[in-house]
């Protein structure tokens, strides 16, 4: 590594491919002697783990899939209990948590990819970061954020997610020049400012990183809520990508155009919806194997989330490939009056209307077993239905049932006690 950078990232395709075949094959040689799940699934399959060579010989291998976390959730783990740290969880298929248990060694390989990942968007020792991210609730985002800043020997307030009042006082306080949080949190805090009279565009902050949400359109252009932020609000914007289950990061550098890969933490392929590896440049479901993972290390696992690889040099310097921002879940795939599309160009309407306080998008199935669509709104001041509808057919060429209700009505189906994301999506269609 240099001063700044991981070497491997600035290496032609060829060299990283060749050093991440190195180490798939201690990946593998340390799942087929420690973890019960895999150990069982080459016995089951037989697959011997020495003739898997290549990143193309995995198409060998059998996917794994939440459902597989949650059903045998303990035969993943491949340490004995007391070498255990910190217990993670995240939603399963099953509705149940899934547990993810992290080693000291994962820990530190986390800090590792965060402190990386902050260096991609520009972050240096200096800089002050607030987390508006939460750290508890078994949630892992908050404490890798915290243990990557730590790693780079940046200050760090850790304020936690909500509370405008609280955010504006922190930031008057202790002037940090970096906000992390997810974008459309961003317009709560603006609309905040301007209500009370803060001079947020004279604030200290002037870097925001996010999480959660598309900022970019597929050519890496700002999308709606992004221009719109963008448009209040000068701040460099950066983008990340991330999950609990692979534990690594992908952010975007100044250039923002796509978030960077790290080839000595994951190995990532996309596959079609009939599992087949796509085309170079083609968009499918992207699948991780983790590399470095001690405690629960996790071998073609289907993320879920649909995407695609750059694999052209960013001006950057960087040879790793770059993904894309993600189109959207591959199950929350919406078939609605002819059109295709995922849940978040319904959203980039929504965070562009100004009339718009909050909303949830409520799928389900019509008695022809099509798919149905309700969007519930809480408005604030003056609104005009037929505007979104007419929003709606420019951007997605069709206008979803539209149903009006108080914000905070909204506010409690968004932020129920037990999540730890906002909940913008509910899918009551039956599930074969």
């Amino acid at each position: 590594m240099t001063d700044r950078y991981p070497l491997i990232e600035f290496q032609p395709q060829e060299v990283i491919m060749r050093f991440q075949e190195q180490r798939l094959q201690e990946t593998l040689k340390y799942l087929g002697e420690h973890s019960p799940f895999y150990r069982r699934m080459f016995a089951e399959n037989n697959i011997d783990i020495t003739k898997i060579r290549s990143i193309e010989d995995l198409q060998r291998v059998p996917f794994t899939g939440k459902r597989d976390l949650q059903i045998f959730n303990d035969d993943f783990l491949c340490v004995p209990r007391e070498k255990v740290i910190d217990y993670i969880t995240t939603s399963g298929t099953l509705g149940d948590p899934v547990i993810l248990a992290m080693t000291d060694a994962d820990l530190d390989r986390l800090a590792y990819n965060e402190k990386i990942s902050f260096l991609c968007t520009g972050a240096v020792k200096s800089d002050v970061v607030q987390l508006m991210t939460t750290i508890d609730k078994r949630f892992m985002a908050g404490l890798a954020y915290f243990l990557g800043l730590r790693a780079l020997g940046a200050g760090i307030i850790r304020v936690g997610n909500g509370i405008p009042e609280l955010q504006w006082d922190t930031i008057n306080r202790i002037h940090p020049n970096t906000i992390m949080c997810v974008p459309s949190f961003i317009l709560h805090i603006i609309k905040y400012a301007e209500m009370h009279g803060i001079d947020y565009r004279s604030s200290s902050v002037r870097r925001v990183v996010c999480i959660g949400e598309n900022l970019r359109e597929q050519d890496f252009s700002l999308n709606l809520l992004g221009q719109r932020i963008r448009d209040k609000w000068d701040v460099e914007l950066y983008s990340t990508y991330a999950s609990t289950e692979m534990a690594t990061t992908f952010a975007e550098c100044k250039y923002g155009c796509g978030g960077h890969h790290h080839p000595e933490l994951i190995i990532c392929e996309v596959i079609d919806m009939d599992g087949n590896v796509v085309v170079e440049g083609g968009t499918g479901e992207l699948v991780i194997t983790t590399l470095g993972v001690e405690g629960m290390p996790l071998l073609r696992f289907r993320t879920g989330d649909i995407v695609r690889f750059h694999y052209e040099r960013c001006r950057c310097g960087r040879c790793s490939m770059r993904v894309s921002p993600v189109v959207g879940r591959a199950n929350h795939l919406l078939k609605y009056k002819g059109t295709t599309l995922y849940p978040p160009a319904i959203y980039d309407v929504l965070d562009n209307t100004p009339f718009v306080e909050n909303y949830v998008v409520e799928v389900d199935s019509d008695d022809n077993g099509n798919d149905s669509v309700l969007v519930r709104i809480g408005v604030t001041g003056n609104y005009e239905i037929k505007d979104l509808k007419d929003r709606f057919r420019a951007r997605i060429r069709v206008t979803p049932d539209i149903e009006i209700s108080h914000p905070e009505e909204i506010r409690r189906i968004n932020c129920p006690d037990m999540s730890r994301k906002p909940v913008k999506f509910i899918d009551k269609r039956k599930k074969y």
